[in-house]
């Protein structure tokens, strides 16, 4: 399990078609980030063979297998916690049975589970039974589809989400694009993770951006 710390640890997501479009940029930012994201575009193109050979290559880098799983709880993250990953994540709005399933399925490999929430769902009671039910992780997101509408601001909803999920006791993580200039926006939040994909990997210099990110996450939380 992931000792708690006081500034969030990075990750980065891979969402390339193919893993030689992954494993370029990752080998040079790997120096810089706690949590490789095997994303979910690059699972449903290589399937599970991309996790395997990320954990072969880091070994003592935490790794999630971004699956977003929606139902068949236990037989997906059996897979994904055989090909090696340490977390995987589920939809917000799959049954409390599903994940009830995930999160016995992690516990027998000593995995953690995320969930990640849709733009416009949130429930706190909700939130409370996922917990209870041991998902370690929730994802506060600007998701893709909010950007392309040119919707670039962080919102004091989801602000509000990060203090309320961390009141109730999870690592929130952040994410939809993040750059060095989204960061000093969560000053002061009990941010656990911060993901960043295209920043990184769409990089000219990938190994900079990431030391950059990493740079100001530790100026931001300092």
């Amino acid at each position: 399990m992931s000792e708690p710390r006081n500034t969030p640890r990075l990750q980065i997501a891979l969402d390339t078609l193919d893993q030689p479009s992954a494993l370029g940029p990752l080998q040079q930012a790997a120096p810089y980030v706690d949590v490789i994201e095997c994303g979910t575009i690059l699972i449903l193109c290589e399937g599970y063979h991309a996790v395997r050979n990320i954990r072969a290559l880091f070994p003592d880098k935490q790794i999630l297998a971004d699956v977003r799983i929606a139902e068949a709880g236990a037989k997906i993250a059996r897979l994904a916690f055989e090909a090696g990953a340490d977390l995987v994540s589920c939809v917000a709005g799959a049954s409390m049975t599903t994940i009830e399933q995930v999160c016995k399925v992690a516990a027998e490999f000593d995995g953690e589970v995320q969930v990640e929430l849709a733009d416009e769902w949130y429930d706190p009671e909700r939130a409370r039974a996922w917990r209870a039910a041991g998902v370690q992780h929730v994802i506060v997101k600007r998701s893709r589809d909010r950007e392309a509408a040119g919707d670039l601001s962080w919102k004091a909803e989801d602000m509000d989400r990060v203090d309320e999920l961390a009141d109730i006791g999870f690592t929130v993580t952040v994410t939809g694009g993040i750059s060095v200039t989204d960061l000093p926006a969560f000053a002061g939040r009990r941010v656990g993770i911060v993901i960043a994909g295209r920043s990184i990997v769409g990089a000219e210099d990938p190994a900079a951006a990431a030391s950059a990110l990493r740079d100001a996450i530790d100026e931001v939380w300092s």
